[in-house]
């Protein structure tokens, strides 16, 4: 396993950008051809960048037995989407990265079932904006992610400037492809299977529940998970093993001391 640091110009957002990559052992992708190495593209939160989960999660351990390639980019305080003062995230992680990555390591999967999309709060919301709004990612996963801002609306009037900065206001938010639940009505050719987990006592608990039932309600195959727990790194840390063994990954879970 390799983990690499990679620097490269994004056309879209005008700058140079950082990603790293966890690079999976030859001996675990012995079997597969020289172009399918699957990927799964993890996203941080609010607070982090593309080293967060590298320092607070040691994604490396868990993956170290896996066939598995994990590009970990960073998106700033942008939400994955592309913002009303023009800098268009999404477009650069979404659709540019995938291209970046593949040029750098053309052995890397390009098929959709082989590629998967994940991350944790403002990274959970990320996952599903991308998930839902590409047809490019087979499984999607949050964890304590914001895929409802429903309640939440007195967030746009107290900070205007940087709410209104990513997604307008509240009027225009609302029924956006912004916004997760509107974004899911949309008919798709090809949805992906989605995963969701929340800490009952993590204050986006409710919204989680509600766009859990929402999403069922939609047909989604969904794999909906709530345990006790907060908006805390030490539970993250444990689910991220869940979502690698939900992916159809070869993933073998890592011997521990009792």
């Amino acid at each position: 396993m390799a983990i690499l640091s990679l620097e490269y110009y994004s056309e879209v957002l005008g700058m140079n950008r950082k990603v790293k990559i966890i690079y999976p052992e030859a001996s675990k992708v012995a079997d597969f051809t020289n172009t399918d190495i699957p990927v799964l593209y993890l996203l941080h939160g609010m607070s982090g960048n593309e080293n967060s989960w590298l320092i607070r999660s040691g994604i490396d351990r868990l993956v170290r037995h896996s066939n598995l390639a994990v590009v970990m980019p960073s998106t700033d305080l942008g939400f994955y989407v592309n913002t009303t003062y023009g800098m268009n995230y999404f477009d650069a992680i979404a659709i540019e990265l995938p291209q970046v990555i593949h040029n750098f390591f053309p052995n890397l999967s390009t098929k959709r079932e082989k590629n998967f999309i994940a991350g944790l709060s403002m990274g959970g919301y990320g996952a599903y904006r991308i998930g839902l709004g590409t047809e490019q990612f087979s499984h999607v996963a949050s964890l304590s992610g914001v895929l409802t801002f429903d309640g939440m609306e007195e967030r746009f009037s107290e900070n205007p400037a940087y709410w209104g900065g990513i997604f307008g206001n509240w009027e225009t938010f609302k029924g956006s492809e912004n916004e997760i639940l509107a974004l899911a009505r949309e008919k798709k050719i090809k949805r992906p299977k989605l995963y969701a987990w929340c800490g009952k006592q993590d204050e986006l608990f409710a919204g989680n529940e509600y766009a859990a039932q929402q999403l069922k309600e939609l047909g989604y195959d969904l794999t909906y998970e709530k345990a006790e727990g907060t908006h805390d790194w030490y539970y993250w840390t444990k689910e991220i093993e869940t979502v690698l063994n939900w992916l159809p990954i070869n993933y073998v879970q890592e011997e521990r001391l009792s």
